[in-house]
């Protein structure tokens, strides 16, 4: 224990210390930043807090919650949000430490509703344009991006990817290695051609300039001329130049490539249990996130949904009644009969010309038929 520190300080001390036994660096690293924050808070406006029993959610954590709606700028809740997930996690391990605490500090009334997130993939024009600028560039950076938008790899995965991530699998079968990402897993892509062709000419950029990259960095695919932090900004900017002169309608950033593969992927077929696995996914539920479906892929879907059922289910066709004669009432159900059965073979064809002039002949057939009731109410 520290000696100048009050017994809360040693208590989240003690929280913090324990539970980066089983934490990456970079998530304690956020528990810390929420920890130093909230005691900052305590110190200043409730300097007679010492111990971890004197915690009273009224007024300490409500006050702690209007400090952090009243921040300038204002903090977004999904910010509000993990400040107070880290928080609460900090206060049930210090119960489960022996530490005595008041029941319910932070309830879930306390957390802010979060953003219905839509998926962002760019569209068909400003995709097809953005990759044609970065095969016209060609440098590493470039090449990274496309490497990543033909894989739908995060851009974490991208920095971490070591020049060995080409695995064959038998002939003209390879796979793309991705490294322990966000989720701690690793997986292995199916590569196409274009994908071997990236990772082989980032491989000879790296050749043409062997002394540009340090030696801490010579395992890994992209050369690390700074920290991980550096590299990233490094291909956003190289992402927003690109789409910038390439003419896209709407700004770009490498996660948006992800977003676009996803959506890719689905009209190409692929199942979601498929595309899960593919995106590096636990829950279905993230992935349908990254997954764009326009009015255009329903009608493509449900015509060809029809157009498989149809052999199967055959649609009835009408029979005429057998009281049906030569008088208007039998012509009119003859006529009845006849539109129905021209409908249901329209909705089969799938020619737009056709499903048109079809469309037509039974509205002409319709003018008739309510000209024909018009008769027959005449001779009531």
């Amino acid at each position: 224990m520290t000696p100048h520190l009050s017994d809360l300080e040693q208590s989240f001390l003690v929280a913090l210390q324990t539970l980066a036994l089983t934490r990456r660096p970079r998530t304690m690293y956020c528990y810390c930043a929420v920890s130093r924050r909230f005691l900052s808070y305590l110190r200043t406006h409730f300097p007679e807090l010492l111990r971890p029993d004197q915690l009273r959610r009224r007024p300490h954590l409500l006050g702690w919650l209007r400090f952090l709606g009243e921040q300038q700028p204002p903090l977004a809740n999904k910010t509000r949000s993990n400040l107070l997930i880290c928080l609460r996690r900090l206060l049930e391990d210090l119960t489960a430490a022996g530490f005595t605490l008041a029941p319910f500090l932070i309830r879930p009334q306390d957390f802010p509703t979060l953003p219905h997130y839509l998926p962002r993939p760019l569209s068909l024009q400003d995709d097809q344009k953005l990759q044609q600028e970065l095969r016209a560039t060609d440098d590493w950076p470039a090449n990274a991006l496309l490497l990543t938008r033909a894989t739908g790899i995060r851009i974490g995965e991208c920095i971490d990817l070591t020049q060995d991530c080409l695995r064959q699998l038998g002939p003209d079968q390879w796979a793309l290695h991705a490294p322990l990402g966000k989720l701690h897993c690793e997986r292995l892509l199916p590569a196409d051609p274009d994908v071997r062709h990236f990772v082989a000419r980032l491989l000879t950029l790296r050749a043409l300039a062997p002394a540009e990259v340090p030696a801490r960095s010579q395992a890994f695919l992209l050369p690390r001329r700074g920290s991980r932090h550096v590299l990233y900004m490094t291909l956003l900017h190289a992402c927003r130049q690109a789409a910038q002169r390439a003419g896209c309608s709407s700004a770009v950033t490498p996660h948006r490539l992800r977003h676009t593969y996803a959506s890719e992927m689905v009209r190409l077929g692929v199942s979601l249990p498929v595309l899960m696995r593919l995106l590096g996914h636990h829950d279905i539920h993230m992935t349908l996130r990254y997954v764009h479906v326009t009015p255009q892929d329903l009608q493509r879907e449900f015509q060809a949904a029809r157009q498989l059922a149809a052999p199967r289910y055959p649609l009835p066709l009408p029979v005429l009644p057998s009281s049906a004669g030569p008088d208007l009432p039998g012509v009119r159900q003859a006529l009845a009969a006849t539109i129905h059965l021209l409908e249901m073979y329209r909705r089969r064809l799938t020619e737009p010309a056709i499903r048109h002039k079809l469309s037509r002949l039974g509205n002409r057939l319709a003018a008739v038929s309510s000209q024909l009731d018009q008769l027959l109410s005449a001779q009531k």
